[in-house]
């Protein structure tokens, strides 16, 4: 585990993801914040600060980890979402999401708590018909969580 992905005031996941050891700890409690806050944000509608949570903590990693794959694919979740509903622009997310796509090759169903084989389904679909996405939520751990004061303050120390 790298020093700089610690965190204490991470809490435990619902069910058992990749990214949860045996110990009781996140393998990187920073990544987990990030997808909490992240996630929230994309389910209410908030894709620009979304897509922030995920890209700050994506530089932690390398090129080539899991955890960086995982992470650049949810920065180009959130950025196709922005593409679609902020500027009408379906050219611009189809292209994100081909390439959240490739990112996800690899990375686990069930990922710090997020469900990715339901974001893998539905940006397939998107790529035919856009309308996929209408009222789609992304899945962590045992629901859809939408944000919180504490999500937008999370987001606001990137600015």
């Amino acid at each position: 585990m790298d020093e700089h992905t610690r965190d204490p005031s991470v809490g435990p996941p619902a069910g058992d993801p990749t990214g949860w050891r045996s110990d009781g700890r996140w393998e990187h409690a920073t990544l987990r914040g990030a997808v909490v806050h992240g996630v929230r944000l994309y389910n209410a509608g908030e894709y620009h600060e979304s897509h922030d949570c995920f890209e700050n903590e994506w530089y932690n990693y390398g090129r080539g980890s899991v955890e960086s794959k995982f992470l650049h694919g949810m920065v180009q979740v959130a950025a196709g979402a922005y593409k679609h509903y902020d500027f009408e622009d379906d050219d611009g997310m189809r292209s994100l999401f081909r390439t959240a796509l490739q990112y996800f090759q690899g990375v686990p169903g069930d990922f710090y708590g997020v469900d990715v084989l339901d974001v893998r389904t539905v940006l397939t679909n998107a790529l035919d018909d856009p309308t996929a996405l209408d009222g789609w939520q992304i899945r962590l751990d045992d629901g859809y969580p939408t944000a919180r004061e504490v999500d937008f303050e999370f987001v606001e120390q990137f600015e």
